[in-house]
């Protein structure tokens, strides 16, 4: 390994021979074994793993293994003619987006990775149109070209259609499907369909447009040298104006030696990419954009995109370097973080084994272990002025599919909430809360799949068992007219007695009003030292309710009289003084029991909206509108509505059955609106045959 020192003096060098790319699509697409055949053509491996075996380097978590699918995002690197590139492995099912999408901040191109029998699927329109948000160079790879009855050219058309006509094929397969012949330096040659010299044309017509002076060239001369074409070629996949689509079989090979080199060749290095979109921090004022160099040379600025914890090295973060030259024994800031920590190792990951490295360049991606400062979208610097730099935060759906989960073994509570926090931090599209309302630890995830994941490594990773339900509806009571309570508590046990009486009325106020206490007493029927003792009796009986058990909302009571005695009068008596008297006023004052509405928005397919509509209001939903052109697939529409919380307790799974497991659906809380009285009865009646048990 050469020193800092003769690194840094050969840095543009060093930057030239980075490759950063991540592997994106949907499941199924054959993502993992791709890698796995780069890896091999690469010389890195000496024989391929596979998926069915649960041997392939980037699926190494055991749980990966028993599914055969990936679950995690997953590091591996390799040289290829004097070049080192990075991978990062991505899930594709839905579920486990927030390990995917944080990829894409990682790397200069993503190449998003299609099933050539299945065709454009919406993980694979997601990235896509993310990965351009981002502004990162793309490359389209349809994979399992050797499978039967495809429609290749009908697939090539479709990418055009959705993706726009910049998608252009960089080669083309030929001898039926069992090799690939390149388009951008050849021209002739004979595919299994279109033609060599056709594609060829095309790809250097798009590359010139972005130069005027190579426009010229070619109008004149009819053609250019594609070895010409470097600087305008990067500018052309930079801006977007060139899609490079590439075909390849992971399981035969063929295509792969191709993809290989265009990789090489063809796709950007860390100084030929657009440069990530990092902000700093104004005050009040907002953020402005701040462009981070790759300069080996300059101070150190990385991001942290993956936390995972390592059985060995403890919590690991995983990063990118974005400027400067990471080093073991560098002094780093975290963020805001006053206390720098010291690089005490520099890991390059290749799956589950750790390479340790002396540095690292801008465009590469390496490990930190046992600092527990760091953590996902942290921003790593050498510089105290540079606490205020932070990369623009992805947009990650959100988690609205909740579990409640409580240790099988009593006396555990401590210890599940610490893993759980452990595993919050690995993936963000895992949310963790603790709810006061229902005493209740309700973890929210993406989907059913994804929360099962988290369970499979509660139990299989840390032999942690859990107990599950679904999350308890955080229901309220409020009243709806006007009444008055009165108490008298009076108790003589042959000492000291206590003595307390407290008249109260109630009154009800607008939803989301709150509570509002009054103290109207005159004359000092109950002495100012005791009103707060009233109050807190009052809401006492609000916390814990009245009819159904649930939280009392939106009422104002306002103490009118009461009665006290100079000896007996004690705090404790005016608490249960006040907390009886509302309990008799609420009773009389028509109760009300309310629940959470919440605003739904589901995407799917055109063809599933009326069985969801109609699904909808089996749930006393209220479908608000629909609108075309969700972005999460071809097609695809939106559908908004309103609908009781209660009523959407596991919807993932009968949304999935709709829409076969294409639709997907957020949720944001409205308001609070009264139950039907049916409804209302029953939760009555439950309360009180539980108060009559306890």
């Amino acid at each position: 390994m050469p020193s800092p020192a003769s690194h840094l003096e050969d840095s543009s060098r060093g930057l030239a021979s980075i490759r950063t790319l991540a592997l994106v699509g949907p499941a199924g697409a054959g993502k993992t074994s791709l890698l796995e055949a780069l890896l091999l053509q690469a010389g890195s491996i000496t024989q391929a793993g596979s998926v069915e075996r649960g041997s392939t380097v980037s699926d190494h978590d055991p749980l990966e293994r028993k599914l055969q699918h990936s679950l995690h995002t997953s590091l591996a690197h390799f040289e290829h003619g004097g070049l080192r590139i990075h991978a990062i492995d991505t899930p594709g099912a839905a579920d486990f987006i927030g390990q995917s999408l944080p990829a894409l901040e990682a790397a200069d191109t993503a190449v998003v990775v299609i099933n050539a029998q299945s065709g454009i699927e919406p993980m694979a329109v997601k990235m896509m149109e993310t990965a351009a948000q981002r502004g990162l160079c793309r490359l389209i790879v349809i994979n399992k070209i050797d499978t039967a009855e495809l429609d290749l050219p009908g697939l090539l058309t479709q990418l055009r259609e959705v993706f726009g006509r910049e998608c252009l094929a960089l080669n083309l397969p030929a001898a039926g499907g069992s090799r690939v012949l390149d388009c951008f330096f050849n021209i002739t040659g004979q595919a299994d369909f279109s033609s060599v010299g056709t594609a060829h044309q095309a790809l250097v017509e798009q590359v010139v447009e972005v130069d005027a002076a190579f426009v010229e060239r070619y109008l004149n001369e009819g053609d250019v040298d594609p070895r010409e074409l470097h600087a305008p070629l990067e500018q052309a996949l930079r801006e977007g104006h060139l899609i490079p689509v590439c075909f390849t079989s992971a399981r035969s090979g063929a295509g792969v030696a191709e993809l290989l080199d265009v990789i090489a060749r063809l796709l950007p290095n860390p100084a030929e990419g657009n440069p990530p979109q990092f902000l700093r921090a104004q005050g009040a004022e907002g953020a402005e954009p701040l462009l981070a160099k790759p300069d080996p040379n300059a101070h150190v600025l990385a991001h942290v995109f993956k936390i995972t914890g390592d059985p060995y090295l403890g919590k690991m973060g995983i990063l990118r370097v974005h400027q400067g030259t990471l080093t073991r024994n560098s002094q780093l800031f975290v963020g805001h973080g006053r206390k720098p920590f010291r690089v005490g190792h520099l890991f390059l990951l290749q799956g589950n084994k750790h390479v340790e490295v002396e540095q690292a360049l801008p465009g590469e991606l390496c490990a930190i272990a046992k600092v527990d400062e760091l953590h996902y979208d942290a921003v790593l610097h050498d510089a105290p002025e540079d606490e205020h730099i932070f990369l623009r935060p992805l947009e990650f759906p959100v988690p609205v599919h909740g579990l409640a989960i409580s240790p099988a073994r009593h006396g555990d509570e401590q210890r599940l909430w610490e893993i759980l926090n452990r595993l919050v931090d690995e993936d963000p599209c895992l949310k963790l809360e603790h709810s006061g309302q229902t005493n209740e630890t309700v973890v929210y995830g993406l989907g059913e799949l994804h929360l099962r994941m988290l369970l499979e490594r509660l139990r299989e990773g840390y032999k942690f068992e859990v107990l599950t339900q679904p999350p308890k509806v955080a229901y309220r009571e409020t009243i709806s007219a006007a009444a008055e309570g009165h108490y008298r508590h009076k108790k003589q046990s042959g000492g000291a007695g206590q003595f307390g009486e407290v008249y109260l009325r109630i009154e009800p106020l607008a939803r989301g009003a709150g509570f509002e206490f009054v103290d109207a007493v005159k004359g000092g029927t109950i002495p100012g030292q005791y009103m707060p003792a009233v109050e807190k009796g009052v809401r006492s009986a609000l916390e814990s309710g009245v009819v159904a058990g649930y939280a009392l909302v939106d009422l104002r009571v306002t103490v009118f009289d009461g009665k006290h005695h100079a000896v007996d009068s004690k705090e404790i008596a005016f608490v249960t003084a006040g907390r009886r008297a509302l309990i008799a006023a609420v009773r009389e004052a028509r109760p009300l029991v309310l629940e959470p509405m919440v605003h739904i928005e589901i995407s799917a397919p055109a063809t599933a909206v009326g069985d969801i509509t109609g699904d909808l209001a089996a749930r006393r939903g209220q479908v608000n509108g629909t609108k075309v052109g969700d972005s999460s697939a071809p097609g695809a529409i939106t559908v908004q509505a309103l609908a009781p919380l209660a009523e959407l307790s596991s919807y993932q799974t009968r949304l999935n059955a709709l829409t076969s497991g294409q639709g997907r659906y957020t949720l944001q809380l409205s308001h609070y609106e009264s139950v039907p009285p049916n409804i209302q009865t029953q939760l009555m009646a439950a309360y009180k045959a539980s108060d009559e048990v306890d």
